[in-house]
């Protein structure tokens, strides 16, 4: 992604990253970091970069090849370099449905993984760093699923494909050196709506995923909830922006309460795989993912609730110039590993 970079653009970064690296005491006085209605502030190197973005272009402003590029260019500007792994292959899963696998030849343990951007933007390329995070992290393969975007492909397009991917992983597990009924089910944001989903769609079949995990997901479109009034104005993902991204992933007369949409609606979500929900204390869809992660505990699933009170939507995207979001990708990677270990060595 660097070489995508211009002069001028690599000295903004630097500076951008720079700037992030001052004392968070020093930081706070030039920012301001905004406080939410339960008392939580942010943190100060994010309250920097949502500065930043207000000041830039919304791409909900632009058609959305150009919205595609600008968001392919800011994931090159604030993403990390991850060094690559000893495996980085890609695939093509079915008819031009493509996907990279990450991670060393000896895992033994694969995550199925679902990018962001609202299904219109985002592609595994400008998610090549979380998903070599996640693989040197917890030692596991990653396959990064290029779902088809809308609206060339709208509504239920994401879902097949992730379908697709999900049969193929559990083909070819074992020619990887992995146990098909080892395999982590992640996404985030649109990602985790369809890794939500995609559990719901194999439960009680003979090999399901070991288990999920949902970053900031959109769990339920048919209501509004007050984190989405609260952070409506957000840089990081407004309610403009929202309202862009449905437009083009649904249909006219898609119905909101289909469970694929909003998989709250599910009724029982009893026998779905163990959890990871993570959450951001100034995200609009904050409320979406406790409502899920509390309908899971309540219909028995075994749920770890990872709340992050000082970070904004997207935030494993920023882990260049953000050290807290640094930190919160290394927690859910930590949390992710502990679970895979704790399986491995379980009798």
């Amino acid at each position: 992604m660097n070489a995508s970079l211009g002069l001028a653009e690599r000295s903004q970064r630097a500076l951008v990253v720079a700037l992030s690296r001052i004392p968070a005491p020093i930081l706070r006085v030039f920012v301001r970091p905004p406080t939410n209605t339960s008392g939580e502030r942010m943190a100060p190197d994010v309250a920097l970069l949502m500065k930043l973005t207000e000041a830039g272009n919304d791409y909900s402003d632009l058609p959305v090849t150009g919205a595609r590029e600008q968001i392919e260019h800011e994931a090159a500007m604030f993403a990390d370099r991850v060094d690559p792994c000893e495996v980085e292959e890609d695939i093509e899963l079915a008819d031009g449905l493509w996907a990279t696998r990450h991670g060393s030849r000896d895992a033994r343990n694969l995550i199925l993984f679902f990018h962001g951007g609202g299904f219109v933007l985002g592609s595994r390329a400008s998610y090549t760093a979380p998903a070599r995070m996640l693989a040197h992290g917890t030692g596991a393969q990653v396959l990064s699923v290029e779902y088809r975007l809308a609206p060339e492909n709208p509504f239920p397009a994401a879902h097949e494909n992730a379908l697709t991917a999900w049969r193929y992983a559990v083909d070819h597990a074992a020619g990887w050196g992995v146990d098909p009924r080892r395999i982590v089910v992640t996404g985030e944001s649109a990602g985790g709506n369809i890794a939500a989903v995609l559990c719901q769609q194999v439960r009680g079949e003979a090999v399901q995923p070991a288990l999920q995990v949902l970053i900031q997901p959109v769990t339920d479109i048919s209501v509004h909830r007050p984190s989405q009034d609260q952070f409506a104005g957000s840089p990081a993902l407004s309610a403009k922006q929202i309202g862009w991204f449905m437009g083009h992933y649904l249909p006219a007369g898609t119905d909101h309460r289909d469970p694929r949409v909003s998989p709250l609606l599910a009724g029982d979500l009893g026998g779905l795989p163990r959890a990871i929900v993570s959450l951001a204390g100034f995200d609009p869809l904050h409320d979406d993912g406790l409502a899920y992660a509390t309908a899971l505990l309540e219909s028995g699933v075994p749920t770890e609730v990872l709340h992050e009170p000082g970070l904004v939507h997207g935030y494993i995207a920023f882990t260049a110039v953000s050290p807290t979001s640094k930190a919160a990708v290394k927690r859910l990677i930590a949390s992710i590993g502990s679970i895979l270990s704790a399986e491995m060595t379980a009798p």
